[in-house]
């Protein structure tokens, strides 16, 4: 599977390791993600370093989980957003919703 996910302290760092993250792969990644919650993890980042290209479904997918994190008073981070990829989270004003870090360090370190 194309999602790896590890724990740094307390929070769950997902690798998605795709470099066009698409409707191909978005259910594993939601399966993922769901299992996670539902596992009651409350700190999340998502890494898309390995990220070229990401369609409009897995841009809805992030959405979704997102929203479902914040309803259980959880948090979800972004880290490694290439230029490309960095541009649709511009184009599509969700660079304003999501916290975005250069890396995992950075935003391991701003969970409270």
């Amino acid at each position: 599977m194309p999602i790896i996910s590890n724990n740094i302290k307390d929070v769950l760092v997902v690798l998605v390791e795709l470099e066009r993250a698409t409707v191909v792969d978005v259910d594993d990644f939601k399966i993922v993600m769901q299992a996670a919650i539902d596992s009651g993890n409350k700190k999340f980042i998502v890494d898309l370093s390995e990220c070229e290209f990401i369609d409009s479904t897995f841009l809805s997918a992030l959405v979704t989980i997102l929203k479902k994190i914040t309803k259980e008073d959880g948090e979800l981070k972004l880290v490694g957003l290439k230029p490309p990829v960095k541009s649709m989270f511009e184009l599509t004003r969700l660079s304003q919703i999501f916290e975005i870090y250069g890396n995992g360090d950075e935003a391991v370190q701003s969970f409270n």
